[in-house]
């Protein structure tokens, strides 16, 4: 599997961001991963964290939250705070899953990673994943997996400067249209 990565413009890297791309593959953490170019965690579901591969990552750099949780997802976004405000680029998948449809939709966004971006005051990088899905769907048992280029779309950094917290969903709302129109062409 290769990656090519595009970008809508240069990226300054050197900058803390909330990254949110879609999520339609396993594939995509490992995609992120190689397309986020500083220091970063991720917020992933806590039920990978008992998983023995990827335990002793999860606990030691990213954040888990137990979806059904409240309280859980708050912690979490505390987490999530702290590591932001460290300089730590935060990667969050809005939609908070991957959805069992083929061929993949977007789904429903989330407001937390939008309102921690507004909070604090940190620009968002969306990111299209346009077809990491052809190669890998789901874990990859369902249908296989496949050789191919993964091809990805960096979208230029939305500032949240002078944003508040009333305006999150419309923050939500334009980032989710970039992804979906993105993905939509692909």
């Amino acid at each position: 599997m290769f990656f090519r990565i595009k970008h809508e413009e240069p990226i300054d890297w050197n900058r803390t961001y909330i990254v949110c791309p879609n999520h339609t593959s396993n594939l995509d953490i490992l995609t992120m991963g190689i397309t986020v170019k500083n220091n970063c965690s991720f917020i992933s579901k806590a039920e990978l964290a008992s998983n023995p591969l990827f335990g002793i990552f999860l606990n030691s750099v990213d954040v888990t939250v137990d979806r059904d949780s409240k309280m859980s997802s708050y912690r979490a976004f505390k987490k999530a705070e702290e590591n932001l405000k460290a300089g730590r680029t935060l990667i969050v998948f809005p939609e908070g899953k991957i959805g069992d449809e083929y061929p993949p939709i977007l789904h429903e966004f989330k407001n937390g990673p939008f309102r921690l971006a507004i909070e604090l005051q940190l620009p968002i990088i969306p990111i299209t994943s346009l077809n990491t899905w052809h190669l890998l769907w789901d874990s990859g048992f369902k249908l296989g997996t496949r050789p191919g280029i993964s091809d990805i779309y960096v979208h230029k950094p939305i500032e949240t400067t002078g944003l508040k917290i009333d305006d999150a969903d419309i923050l939500k709302d334009k980032v989710y249209n970039l992804i979906n129109n993105k993905f939509a062409s692909a």
